[in-house]
Formats: C-alpha cells, structure tokens, sequence
C-alpha cells in the first residue's frame, strides 16, 4: 500500500491510500481533501496513522499446517516478550552521539533513563515501572536516585561536551551562530530554596517554585549547552553569563548570538559590544529615541521592503515590512480593542485594574474617575502595523540577518518538546544535584530526538520523530526455546508498514 497524492481540477489535492496487492490500483481509503500545503501535510499524517487497521497488522499471526501441535510449542517455548523498538533505532543513535562512553555502573542506567525520557517519559517510579514491565529489567528509585548523584559529580559535564561535540560534527565543525532563549520549569514541591524560587512563571504557575532554563542551539535547532538560574532571576541578567561560559568551554573566537527582544536591554547591548561579541537581537521598535521613531514611521512600505537605520557603534536597526504580518497585527489588535470595549461596558475593568500590558495600554483614566479607551493611540499604533525592527552589529547582509533571527522558532520548538513530548516539568527532585542531572538527562534525550529527525528527513522516511518513536514502541521481541534442539532464539514478531519502513532505513534485519 501506498499514499497517492492527486490534484484535482478544482486545484486541491486529494489524499488515498491505494493498494496494488492484486495487480491492480484499488482505493483502499480517502482520507480527505485540501486546498493547501498545511492541510496536505495533516492528511497525509493521518493517512499513515490509518496504515495499521488497513494492513490488518495490529495482532500476531502465525501459521502452521499442524496449528494444535505448534500452538503446544510455541507455549512450552515462548519465554519472554520485550519491548524492544526503541533500543533498536533510539539506542542506535545513542551510541552514535557518544553517550556510550559514559560509565553507568548500574546496568546501563544512564541510557535506560535517556530512552526512557523518549518513549515514556515521567517521574522516575514511572520509569522504574516501564523498565521491568516491557524490558524485563528490574531496579528501584533508589539506586536510580543514587546514581542520579553520582552521575551530577562525575559525568554531566561530559553529557555536555558529548552533545557538543557530536552537534559540531553533524554541522562540518563550524559554529558560527547560536540561538539563546530561556524558559521556566516548576516543581510540584511547594518549599523554596536558594536555587527553587517564586518568579514569573511562563507556564502560569506563579504559585510554584520554579528555575529558569536557559539554551544554546545550533542552527536547526540540534543543542550546544544549557544552564540553569535561580527561579527569581531577571532574565535579562542570564544571557551574558551564558554565551561567555560557553565561548570560553570551547574555544570560540566569533561567535554571533540571536536572541529574542524579551532579552534585549541597554546593559546586554554594551555589554555584548564591550566583550566584541556580534550579536542580533529582536528590536523594540517603539522604545527608540524619537528620531529614529520618526524615521520608521514616515517610511513609504511595500511588501518585503526593508530599510536600515544607523545608530551609535556600528549598531544598525533594521526594520522590514511584510504585508502578511501587517494583516495579522491589524487582526490581533481590533480583537483586543474588542475584547477592551466588551470589559468596559460590562464593568468588570476599573481603574485599579489599568497597567500598561497587552492593549490595555489604550485605556486611561478620565477626570480621575472613570475609565474610558483611548481611541487615538490606538489608531496611532496601526502605523505599526507590518513592522518588525532587528538590531545587530554584525557584518551580515539585510536579508541575513532576517533569515537568522527567523530560527529562532528552532528554540522554541525545543522548548515544546521538551516541556510537551519529554514532560521536563513538573519536577518532583528538590535536591540540587539530582535537578541538575534530571535537566541533564533531558537534554540529552532531546539531542536523540533532533538526531532522530536529522535521520528522518536524511533517509526521507515520511513520518514525524513523534510518529516514528510511536511505531518503536510496539516493536516486540520473543525469546524461544526450540523445541528439538532446545537453543534459545530472538524473533522479531510481525510488523506493521511503518515499522518495516523505519527498520529497513536504519539498516536493522528484522
């Protein structure tokens, strides 16, 4: 069976899944019809997901001519079923990487809990569980928490200096540029501590002690370094500390670093040219002098126009316009303008509730007593419209620093896996070094899911990583006795399409 791709006169695309098993095309299924790129991709995800009740392959199948006779074998033979997908093509990787050489005294703990974090990941019980009931390995929290600390003391920085050192590897050994973004993890635990603080929390658990996480990725996202900051630091306060630690660990004379305008302030700014690091960095466009404001604004746009201003110190602000973006922000902020008009007419918005977040910015207090919108300055914002502003004083063309700054949803992205698909948080350590070596163990779980997807679209396999590490979890294993020659073997039991499709690509017999 295959996907069939078909377009149609109208001009959308129709989505099957057709079948040639007779010699003949059969439509098997339609999965649906679409107008565009987006919806083309979700269809033909579900037409895969379809693939195992079409194939018929979801239970064992087994024949033989004498079915009692094989059926008695096969139960006095039939020893052990194991899960064994994931070690498979996940384990793969992981040597690949070179996690391989980190000494796990206690049976390969280290990459159980790695593969584990993939294909089931929570709390560490939850692991201790996974492992015995669908691997057949037996451990307890406790050795896991013992060598959690051991694994803090001796091993994490080579965890760090592995990833590094693969991702250099895969990227022709130039690091060139590094993204940098930071997030908020939360425990469950309510005690603070002096690395667990209350802070702003991304997550919108306020009430939690929570850390801040801070990343460097490469471009596409594949991971250099991370740290990690008390839960109540700035995070203006993170950025410098970071790329200078890193710059120093491994030895890097020009280094660019994009980050979010989240992190851009006047300090990191003279403190990024003060050190010669090249920089760009997401511009607030209306936190500029009036000067320069006047000159964004009295500009004539067109789509994809794009103009360069010149500040102090070789700094440039480039600003470009896009008539998509513009038509967005127009949307976002009528439905906030409504969202303000529905507030204040129903009134539930009074003047103790006024800040200067979001759109609450056009509202003002009129006569000291009553709240009202304030129409002109939203109209004055729509001159906004379309207008994204990016600071650097790196030597990089216009376009260049554009296409740069764009990756930066690479990071975020990493973030969602990590927070969504490895569930980072909550956390339920409160010892410093066990949180240390469980951010550890996540990171290197997401170096094998970046390398997972590197892998995917170099062997042009037509699945998502999240998609593939759902087929390998029901990649089973059998051990059998014989019953005349008594030997034990290994068999892998039937598989559906995708998974014979994932296993032929990475080169395992099955």
């Amino acid at each position: 069976m295959f996907i069939r791709k078909h377009k149609n006169k109208s001009g959308s695309t129709s989505i099957s899944i057709i079948d040639k098993s007779s010699g003949r095309y059969k439509v098997i299924k339609t999965v649906g019809c679409t107008d565009d790129e987006q919806g083309e991709n979700n269809l033909v995800e579900q037409a895969y997901e379809l693939f195992p009740t079409l194939t018929k392959q979801t239970s064992i199948d087994f024949t033989f001519p004498e079915d009692d006779i094989f059926l008695t074998q096969l139960r006095q033979g039939l020893k052990r079923i194991f899960a064994v997908g994931p070690e498979l093509i996940l384990g793969k990787i992981f040597d690949e990487v070179g996690y391989g050489g980190i000494p796990s005294a206690s049976g390969g703990l280290f990459r159980h809990l790695v593969i584990t974090r993939l294909v089931y990941p929570g709390s560490k019980l939850k692991t201790v569980d996974y492992l015995f009931r669908y691997k057949g390995i037996y451990t307890n929290k406790d050795r896991i928490y013992r060598y959690m600390d051991r694994f803090n003391l001796n091993y994490k920085q080579l965890a760090i200096d592995l990833t590094y050192a693969h991702t250099k590897q895969i990227l022709n050994n130039q690091i060139t540029i590094a993204f940098y973004d930071l997030t908020t993890l939360y425990f469950e635990v309510s005690d603070e501590d002096d690395l667990r603080k209350t802070g702003f929390s991304k997550d919108g658990k306020a009430q939690n002690p929570q850390i801040l996480l801070a990343l460097l990725v490469s471009t596409d996202g594949h991971p250099l370094a991370y740290e990690i900051f008390e839960g109540d630091k700035s995070e203006g306060h993170t950025l410098i500390p970071v790329v200078q630690a890193f710059k120093k660990k491994y030895q890097l004379q020009s280094l660019i670093i994009v980050a979010d305008a989240g992190l851009l302030s006047s300090d990191n700014i003279t403190e990024l040219i003060r050190l010669n690091y090249p920089f760009i960095l997401g511009a607030r466009m209306k936190n500029e002098a009036a000067p320069i404001k006047q000159q964004i604004v009295s500009q004539t746009y067109t789509d994809g126009k794009t103009i360069t201003l010149h500040k102090q110190k070789n700094i440039r602000l480039i600003v470009n316009y896009s008539k998509k973006r513009a038509k967005k922000d127009a949307h976002l902020r009528k439905k906030g303008l409504e969202r303000l008009e529905k507030s204040l007419s129903s009134g539930k918005l009074t003047k103790e509730k006024i800040n200067n977040r979001g759109y609450n910015k056009y509202l003002k207090i009129k006569n000291e007593i009553a709240v009202e919108i304030d129409y002109k300055a939203f109209r004055a914002d729509n001159k906004w419209n379309g207008l994204k502003g990016y600071i650097t004083n790196c030597n990089l063309k216009e376009k260049e620093v554009m296409d740069n700054y764009k990756q930066l949803w690479t990071i975020e992205k990493a973030f969602r896996i990590s927070k969504t698909d490895l569930r980072v948080r909550p956390i339920y350590h409160y010892l410093k070094r066990r949180i240390k070596t469980h951010i550890c163990i996540a990171f290197c779980s997401y170096k094998i899911y970046k390398e997972l997807e590197r892998n995917i679209k170099l062997k042009n396999l037509p699945l998502s990583a999240e998609q593939t590490i759902n087929e390998l979890k029901t990649i089973y294993q059998a051990q059998i006795i014989l019953p005349k020659s008594k030997k034990k073997t290994s068999v892998l039991l039937p598989l559906n399409v995708q998974q014979q499709m994932i296993l032929k690509a990475f080169d395992v017999n099955f």
